[in-house]
């Protein structure tokens, strides 16, 4: 990436902790029912600045505001003090934003400054939709600094505690209200979302704020557990109960005594299982597989799911009384294209990560204002218009892609395959209509051929590959089971597996290829036998 040149190159360095009045301004609450224009730094070249925010209030109250190099303050949510934009190729000619007719804001670039680039456009003046302001505008100045114009509201407060969650976007902000509400409670929580937008980290975050935060936290997957083990898994068993039982198993309620129980996936429970965990909601009691007698349990049940569970109910592969019990109190997280003012954030914050285990977490303070940026603002464009089906769990990775693959390059450098995912995707619109829907089969008409033909176009992800064939994804375990060569990892070896582990250097997506059984299953396997990962 060539750097252009310098606007004003005598200006200031880079730096200055000072407010200004407009600084002041922007530190003023905006009332709950009012939309103010806000700025939000998406990407700077010092990365560490990701994430802090100008509020536009003169703008709301009918007044200009002027933005260059020298001021206003961009501030950390709850901060006082804060710093212009300060970057030397930013011109100290301002840009002005004012308030325009039926709640459009308008933009105009004093002549001979700052370039900015609005969807691959050179601008000098422009206006902007409330429709535009609602989902976000990405403004790309001089190439270096590429900025969020959007809406807030209400949002001049920060809370005091992040909850262990990186943001401070509107979802995410009421997805921290409903914990700190919730979290001192008894009260069973169902959490909602696409896969992952982090529903462990807020059954986490409950946990860590409750009084049982010095119990146990046990986090259980119920779609990695084959379901002729999931009743004596969760709930116990006693010897001799049913073939394979050679000792007495305590199960995982018993193993979160006093603590807190997490089920992800809880749509994935089979029949039994669903009967038995609603008994326990009832009453308090369960029985371990093999017993008469039942066992007083003290268990917080936290229950996840991205499935449509209704749906569920009409199909008769859900119980609705399980649903009513399992949300006592229901969170639903927001996908990350609804939080895009959060992903520079996060980008940093998964950087860093990486950049701290290969030595180079100097890249994202760098002392030279006028080197390139280590994130150029084409890369960061990119990703904030790509929308993410994978969520956070996806942008983690991809980070660690970028990171790893530019590791001691002075800038971070797409490569060829990465590329192809950001731009393929481009920009998050809205389907025209919606996606046609895989029709309903009954198990017995699905072959072998084209179970095995499922599994692996889905990397053997068992509830994609369900999905595809429009079957349950209890059935597809019975498949499985009678195909002649397809494994599960619960029947793969320790020493098979530790060689393979070794062969594939830790690379859980090689060993899955290898293996040709289920990644969370194969994930679960790993973990018991204490061998570590390179794949989330």
């Amino acid at each position: 990436m060539s750097r252009s040149e310098p606007r004003d190159s005598q200006s200031p360095p880079l730096v200055a902790d000072v407010s200004t009045a407009a600084g002041h301004e922007q530190r003023a609450v905006a009332s709950a029912d009012q939309a103010v224009p806000m700025l939000t730094l998406l990407s700077h070249p010092t990365a560490t600045r990701a994430g802090e925010r100008l509020l536009l209030e003169g703008v709301a109250a009918g007044r200009e505001v002027s933005l260059s190099r020298n001021g206003p303050n961009f501030t950390r949510p709850g901060e006082t003090f804060g710093q212009p934009l300060s970057d030397p190729f930013v011109s100290r000619t301002p840009l002005v934003f004012s308030p325009g007719e039926g709640g459009r804001l308008r933009l105009r670039v004093g002549e001979g400054g700052t370039r900015v680039v609005v969807d691959g456009q050179p601008l000098t003046s422009r206006e902007f939709t409330p429709e535009e302001l609602a989902a976000g505008v990405l403004l790309e100045l001089s190439g270096r600094v590429v900025l969020l114009l959007h809406q807030a509201s209400g949002e001049g407060r920060a809370p005091g505690d992040s909850l262990g969650m990186v943001g401070e976007s509107p979802g995410l902000r009421r997805v921290r209200e409903h914990i700190q509400r919730i979290a001192d409670l008894h009260v069973p929580v169902l959490v909602r979302g696409e896969t992952g937008t982090g529903k462990e980290l807020v059954a986490q975050a409950i946990h860590r704020h409750s009084p049982r935060k010095e119990r146990p936290f046990i986090s259980v997957n119920l779609g990695s557990i084959p379901k002729e083990l999931a009743a004596a898994e969760l709930f116990g068993a006693h010897r001799g109960a049913f073939t394979g039982a050679t000792r007495d198993r305590e199960g995982f309620f018993r193993a979160a005594q006093g603590g807190t129980l997490f089920l992800d996936e809880v749509g994935e429970a089979p029949p039994e299982v669903q009967v038995m965990l609603l008994r326990v909601l009832e009453t308090g009691e369960l029985y371990p597989v093999g017993a008469h007698t039942p066992i007083k349990i003290d268990v917080r049940l936290i229950a996840a799911t991205d499935a449509n569970l209704e749906e569920h109910i009409r199909e008769g592969r859900f119980k609705a009384p399980l649903l009513h019990r399992l949300s006592g109190y229901e969170i639903r997280l927001p996908p990350l294209r609804e939080r895009r003012e959060d992903i520079g954030m996060l980008f940093q914050h998964f950087a860093r990560e990486e950049l701290e285990a290969i030595g180079e977490a100097h890249r994202l303070t760098p002392r030279d204002p006028y080197a390139e940026p280590w994130l150029p603002a084409s890369i960061a464009v990119r990703l904030l218009r790509y929308p993410w089906p994978g969520n956070i769990r996806q942008l983690r990775n991809i980070t660690r892609q970028l990171v790893i693959g530019s590791r001691g390059q002075p800038v971070l450098q797409l490569d060829s395959r990465l590329a192809e995912e950001l731009d393929g995707a481009g920009p998050a619109p809205k389907p025209a209509s919606p996606p046609t829907a895989v029709a309903r089969r009954k198990s017995t008409e699905v072959t072998g051929d084209e179970l095995l033909s499922a599994l692996r176009q889905h990397a053997w992800d068992l509830k994609l590959a369900a999905d595809s064939l429009g079957i349950p994804r209890s059935s597809i375990y019975d498949l499985i089971d009678k195909h002649p060569t397809i494994r599960r990892a619960g029947t793969l070896s320790a020493e098979e597996l530790t060689s393979c582990h070794r062969e594939c250097a830790g690379d859980l997506d090689a060993m899955v290829q290898r293996l040709q059984v289920s990644k969370k299953a194969l994930t679960r396997r790993l973990k018991e036998l204490g061998l570590s990962t390179k794949s989330d």
